[in-house]
């Protein structure tokens, strides 16, 4: 079952921030995550319950650091669509 600990972040991004104005909030999860799951943490720690969500799977960005090649952790990322008026006050701008 997930937790709030697999929230890994809230996007800040010129985009999301145009996004956050029409209701939206972008979240960055571990891979595991799906919308049934994020629905219910959002319900039962931050008492919203939203309007729609999308999801994007990311995979990991293969990179080089001193010649050693490692990999990223791939990630989900949920654009969340907020009720009208309903505002998530630790997650604003």
């Amino acid at each position: 079952m997930a937790d709030i600990t697999d929230i890994k972040s809230i996007v800040y991004t010129e985009k999301s921030l145009g996004l956050q104005e029409e209701g939206y909030i972008v979240v960055q999860t571990s891979d595991k995550v799906t919308k049934n799951q994020l629905k219910t943490i959002l319900k039962e720690y931050f008492g919203v319950n939203p309007v729609k969500i999308n999801s994007l799977r990311m995979k990991g960005k293969t990179k080089r650091f001193r010649g050693i090649e490692g990999k990223r952790d791939n990630y989900k990322k949920f654009y969340v669509k907020l009720p009208e008026g309903a505002n998530i006050e630790s997650l604003a701008v």
